[in-house]
């Protein structure tokens, strides 16, 4: 309970996160048929980079703050346009001063009739994004754990949608409960699309991890990575992994455009980045 995003709001692991989140959530727009976003670690909604949290560490300077007003080539600019919107949407004035969480930017891509259940555990935080949506009936937000609605609150009345699992990963066994969770929804909801985050830090937890998806029969896993820097023999935070179940059939092309561009821009030499399906 002590983890607090704003420190880390806005960095590279965020915008690769949110870039795909976009891309996922314009599929599900395609079609007419309503759907929800199940987002069950969803923070406070929405990051002041102008803080004293968010300028001690300074991530963001390295993430969004070199995206938003980057020269992108026409394809990754036409792909990544619902993400930075999003982020412009909080920022009318063109200075970046906030940085929209993911509930954020799924509420501002959602359509009239789409729904929004952001979860969130900690107190404060959950009242603050309780304030920030309140009156808006197309978002309900619930006090609780999250790792719990991967049960109850599965499968979603509108029988289409995403959920979204970015857990903090600051206890031990984060990894355990990431694959045991998506086991578990996934009996319960096989036709959902999820998008489960992971940091790529312990290169050994990272490796049995991803082993462990592979061995457990779950069908159209697609694994997305994006490493900033070179692998150091003590670990760090050197990259950011996203797993997408059910992945629209598109997302794998477009994250092959996204990606090498995201680590050209943002990396340091040594940088890559991975897409592959789970076998």
């Amino acid at each position: 309970m002590n983890y607090r995003h704003v420190y880390h709001a806005g960095n590279f692991a965020d915008v690769m996160k949110h870039a795909a989140l976009a891309r996922i959530v314009e599929y599900l727009k395609r079609k007419d048929k309503a759907f929800r976003v199940i987002d069950t670690h969803a923070g406070t909604g929405g990051y002041d980079l102008s803080s004293d949290e968010a300028q001690r560490t300074g991530e963001w300077k390295g993430g969004i703050g070199t995206l938003l007003d980057a020269e992108l080539a026409q394809e990754a600019a036409a792909l990544l346009a619902p993400y930075l919107d999003a982020v412009r949407a909080l920022n009318p004035d063109g200075r970046l001063r906030f940085y929209p969480g993911s509930p954020a930017i799924v509420r501002h891509l959602l359509r009239p009739q789409d729904r929004l259940t952001a979860i969130e555990l900690h107190p404060a935080d959950a009242a603050t994004l309780k304030a920030r949506f309140a009156g808006d009936f197309q978002t309900r937000v619930i006090a609780l754990d999250g790792w719990l609605a991967l049960g109850a609150h599965l499968p979603p009345k509108e029988k289409r949608g995403l959920v979204l699992v970015d857990p903090p990963f600051e206890e031990k066994g984060e990894f355990d409960r990431l694959s045991d969770g998506l086991q578990r929804a996934w009996r319960r909801w096989p036709g959902g699309v999820y998008a489960l985050w992971y940091p790529i830090k312990d290169r050994g937890e990272v490796a049995r991890f991803r082993d462990r998806l592979t061995r457990a029969g779950i069908p159209k896993v697609l694994d997305l990575s994006l490493e900033i820097r070179a692998p150091s023999r003590k670990p760090r935070f050197d990259g950011s992994g996203l797993v997408v179940v059910n992945p629209p059939y598109q997302l794998e092309s477009e994250m092959r455009t996204i990606l090498p561009m995201l680590a050209n821009l943002l990396g340091e030499p040594g940088n890559g980045f991975g897409i592959r399906f789970f076998e």
